[in-house]
């Protein structure tokens, strides 16, 4: 009886690797959602720490995209397939708490915290193959931080403006790095 319900239903939702255009698909969704998270927390912290009488009031903007922030680990887990999708979302939830804040706390930007909570969220929100590291990933967080640090002592304007693509996307790059490695190998 339960071979029958089986039949042409496939392997479980995480058993084969998965394929490269839903990852990008996940990537690119995510990252969609993200952005105006992303630029809403930044807008609200500049206008926090704003001392013009007419600055925008700081707490709707924050609130905004640190509301938004949790559905964006839903759509990356859901999106990328995570066989336990709910506990990946939490444990990004959690990283992105642990790694954002203090990054934030020693860059002094809000830029480089929020790279770094996301990328860290990301890391754990994306499915993992059998062939992807938690190292690589690991790297992929502190490459996406440190670059997002530099660009926003360079060149803040255009940092801003691209610092919500670095998350997610160093991450996919880091483990696309790790399959071409061992396609070589």
């Amino acid at each position: 009886m339960m071979a029958a319900v089986r039949h042409g239903s496939g392997p479980p939702a995480g058993a084969l690797p998965l394929p490269p255009k839903r990852k990008w698909r996940a990537i690119l969704l995510a990252t969609a959602l993200l952005a105006p998270a992303f630029w809403s927390v930044v807008i609200g912290l500049v206008a926090g720490a704003s001392d013009d009488r007419n600055a925008p009031a700081a707490a709707p903007f924050i609130a905004f995209g640190l509301a938004v922030l949790p559905f964006v680990f839903v759509v990356l887990a859901f999106a990328s397939e995570h066989p336990r999708a709910a506990n990946a979302v939490l444990r990004a939830m959690v990283l992105a708490l642990l790694v954002g804040a203090p990054a934030l706390a020693i860059a002094g930007d809000a830029v480089t915290g929020l790279v770094a909570g996301c990328a860290a969220g990301g890391a754990a929100a994306l499915r993992m193959d059998l062939v992807h590291t938690g190292r690589s990933r690991a790297l992929a967080v502190v490459f996406a931080t440190v670059y997002a640090f530099v660009m926003v002592r360079i060149a803040p304007g255009p940092a801003v403006l691209v610092a919500p693509v670095l998350p997610f996307t160093a991450i996919g790059l880091a483990d696309l790095l790790r399959e071409r490695r061992l396609e070589r190998a």
